[in-house]
C-alpha cells in the first residue's frame, strides 16, 4: 500500500538568529527539497508552510512559518519533515524508493520468486535493487534491459537476469 506522506528531511540543527533550520534532506538532491511550498512535521504530520528555503551545501536552510525565534526552532531539533505524496508528480517509470520496498521480484520467465526488495541503493549511473531471498542476496541494476515490469498496487517486479548476473 502507497504511504500517503513519504520521508523529506530530518531537521538537524538551528540557523542564525531569525528561526531557521538545518534540514539534511532525505531526496535525491536538496534543490527538490526547496520547491515544496509546505511540508508536513513529526508524528502527528502537522501541516506547516515553508516560508523559504536554500541550499547550503548539501543541507537545505529552512524557513518555517510560526518559527520565529532561535528557541523555537531548536524545539524541532530531530523532527522529521514529510511531504505529501500529491505535492510531487513523478514522470512514468519513476518511482518513490519507499513504495520500491518490499516489493516481491520474480523470473519473467521462469515464475521464480527470487525475494523481496530491501533497500535500493543509488550509486550514479543507475539504482541497484537489493533483494533478500530465503538462501542468499541478489543484486539488480534498474535499466530497462532488467525490470520487465513494476506493479505497486499488486506488489511485485518481475524482471529477466541479464546472462551472468546471478553466477
Amino acid at each position: 500500500m502507497k504511504k500517503q506522506f513519504l520521508e523529506a528531511g530530518k531537521i538537524v540543527t538551528t540557523h542564525g538568529i531569525r528561526g531557521e533550520v538545518k534540514v539534511m534532506p532525505y531526496t535525491d538532491t536538496p534543490e527538490l527539497l526547496c520547491e515544496f511550498d509546505r511540508l508536513f512535521i513529526g508524528k502527528n504530520r502537522d501541516e506547516i508552510n515553508v516560508i523559504r528555503a536554500r541550499v547550503f551545501k548539501n543541507t537545505v536552510i529552512m524557513k518555517l512559518e510560526g518559527i520565529d525565534t532561535p528557541e523555537d526552532a531548536e524545539k524541532l531539533r530531530n523532527k522529521l519533515l514529510y511531504m505529501h505524496r500529491d505535492d510531487l508528480e513523478l514522470d512514468d517509470d519513476t518511482y518513490f524508493i519507499q513504495d520500491l520496498i518490499g516489493l516481491e521480484v520474480s523470473d519473467a520467465d521462469s515464475g521464480k520468486v527470487y525475494g523481496k526488495i530491501a533497500d535500493v541503493m543509488q550509486t550514479g549511473a543507475n539504482d541497484v535493487y537489493v533483494i533478500k531471498g530465503d538462501d542468499r542476496e541478489y543484486l539488480v541494476p534498474a535499466i530497462a534491459d532488467v525490470v520487465v515490469s513494476t506493479d505497486i498496487d499488486g506488489g511485485t517486479m518481475t524482471i529477466r537476469p541479464l546472462e551472468g548476473l546471478f553466477d
